[in-house]
């Protein structure tokens, strides 16, 4: 049963009546996630893998779900985590010391953890589904009525997963992936009738970019920049900038020439890249060809929604992205929320598109990014125009911090307003990242780490609802590279907070490499607010 092998059409239709279990049980996402159920999560970022080893760490990427450890705060849920390699014991104690009014060996005695021991730079799903054992170990720690999967992204790997358990997935079906993809994304834009950056086709190879290049300008010809994305790049790392600049000057026949040798002088966005490497994934991934959108003031907003197992279509938060690399195209990380000025206007584009992806039978999370562009600042209100530029038909960077806040809290996001509130009625804001990464803060371990919070009071604190969610804690020894949700009542609280996390840990990691003796710190100064991060694209 569970490494023999399964022909795809007795994959989908298993998966099919699957997922038809959570029609039937479904009632309100808090509800279920009150009821008596077993969740089992499965990390696993199944995407182009020579993609992924573009961002620094992604291993440890699997523990951005640990968020789901909150999960065990109502009593009756029992949680199956499984990773490529064991989670480290403080960490796991991390979490579940978050738990409010919830004894901690209760809550351990509700995780059941399993790992692979394999390092190896495959998908995590993957390496379960190699090892039918482990499948069979945690099939018998399930009550299959009672249970459900959940992921990061679904591809038929997950789909095999859920099928071989036996129990549904509460996730889209990956027949459905293509409308996630860049190209994908475009076509649902173009039916909503929503505003989004004039762009090419799906295109195969080098010479059709380069003549897709070359009649997007020709409709565009005031253009300075395009933007080149691989159709299933992730976090902007499959992003180059195209300089068109000069084409009126060049004979019609000549300027797809011109255009292709300028392809090969793109500013990549991926650390490393260069063309040849870009090129070889145009024939295996696809490409397009769009618009760069210039502005004086320009953010990078993204709206975040759930589309019901009922097919009901839910928003469920708006972010200021934080964008960085080589020309502001990489996520680094976001704020939370959107800024008012447009925030209530993504929760309308997020509800027409998920309308759509609803009537193509899509299920759970989305995100969609937007380009916000502002050409008189001065104006006031602000005057904001804004561009839909991708869909990720799966969790994404704004999702765990997010759900961090909802889960510790137990609070409620007001849709007539855009803002979340705690149970106490407090508004709520966030600052958080994937990518705090100093090489000082190399060889810091998990243990070193909780030091520090400690000592120095970093952590959330469940009173007041403050303080620092910290993830991806396996990153930093090797990486220097630590995850970070700051959570306050205001936008410039949060700031402070967020900065005096990196205060802290900059003064820790200089006294240890100065002295390498027992770290101690003077009280941290307060740091001002300075604004919100424009991302530059």
């Amino acid at each position: 049963m569970f490494g023999e092998p399964i022909s795809e059409e007795d994959l989908r239709e298993k998966f099919r009546k699957l997922q038809q279990q959570l029609r039937d049980r479904w009632q309100t996402i808090d509800e279920f996630d009150r009821g008596d159920n077993d969740i089992v999560v499965i990390p696993s970022i199944t995407l182009d893998q020579r993609e992924l080893q573009k961002i620094s760490g992604v291993h440890h990427y699997e523990e951005r779900n640990l968020y789901s450890l909150i999960r065990l705060r109502n009593p009756r849920t029992r949680l199956i985590y499984v990773t490529s390699q064991p989670l480290h014991p403080s960490t796991i104690d991390y979490y579940l010391q978050l738990l409010p009014g919830i004894p901690f060996s209760h809550a351990r005695d509700r995780l059941l953890l399993f790992s692979t021991y394999d390092s190896s730079p495959q998908p995590l799903t993957r390496k379960i589904l190699d090892r039918p054992r482990l499948v069979e170990r945690i099939w018998r720690a399930l009550r299959p009525q009672q249970s459900y999967m959940v992921c990061f992204n679904a591809t038929p790997l997950e789909r095999e997963l859920s099928v071989r358990l036996g129990i549904p997935l509460l996730a889209v079906d990956p027949d459905l992936l293509y409308w996630g993809t860049k190209s994908g994304s475009r076509q649902i834009f173009a039916e909503c009738g929503i505003p989004h950056p004039p762009g090419s086709e799906l295109v195969r190879s080098a010479d059709d970019l380069a003549e897709a290049a070359v009649q997007l300008w020709q409709q565009q010809p005031e253009a300075r920049r395009f933007v080149v994305k691989l159709n299933e790049g992730f976090s902007g790392e499959g992003n180059a900038l195209l300089n068109v600049e000069g084409l009126a000057e060049v004979s019609p026949s000549r300027r797809s020439l011109l255009l292709r040798e300028r392809l090969t002088q793109m500013s990549f966005q991926a650390s490393g890249e260069c063309w040849d490497t870009f090129a070889s994934r145009i024939p295996e991934l696809g490409a397009i060809v769009e618009l760069f959108i210039e502005g004086t003031t320009k953010r990078s907003p993204s709206v975040q929604c759930r589309i019901t197992p009922e097919g009901k279509v839910e928003i469920l938060s708006t972010h200021d992205q934080i964008l960085g690399g080589p020309d502001g195209q990489v996520y680094l990380g976001c704020l939370f929320p959107a800024d008012e000025s447009y925030r209530l206007r993504l929760q309308e584009l997020g509800l027409r598109i998920g309308q759509n992806l609803s009537a193509k039978g899509a299920l759970e999370r989305f995100g969609v990014d937007f380009i916000a562009v502002c050409n008189n600042p001065g104006d006031r209100p602000a005057k904001w125009q804004l561009h839909a530029i991708e869909i990720n038909l799966r969790k994404g960077g704004t999702t765990h911090p997010f759900m961090e806040l909802k889960l510790l809290t137990m609070g409620r996001y007001e849709l007539s307003s855009g803002m979340f509130y705690s149970q106490q009625g407090r508004a709520k804001f966030y600052r958080a990242t994937d990518n705090l990464q100093k090489d000082r803060y190399r060889g810091l371990l998990p243990n070193d780490l909780m030091d520090i919070i400690a000592y120095h009071q970093l952590h959330f604190d469940s009173s007041t609802e403050t303080g620092t969610v910290f993830h991806l804690m396996g990153c930093l020894s090797e990486f220097g590279k630590l995850g970070l949700t700051s959570i306050a009542n205001s936008p410039q609280q949060a700031e402070d907070v967020y900065k005096k996390v990196i205060e802290v840990l900059d003064r820790e990691t200089e006294m240890h490499a100065e002295t390498n003796e027992r770290w101690e710190m003077p009280p941290t100064h307060p740091i001002a607010w300075n604004g919100r991060n424009e991302a530059k694209r």
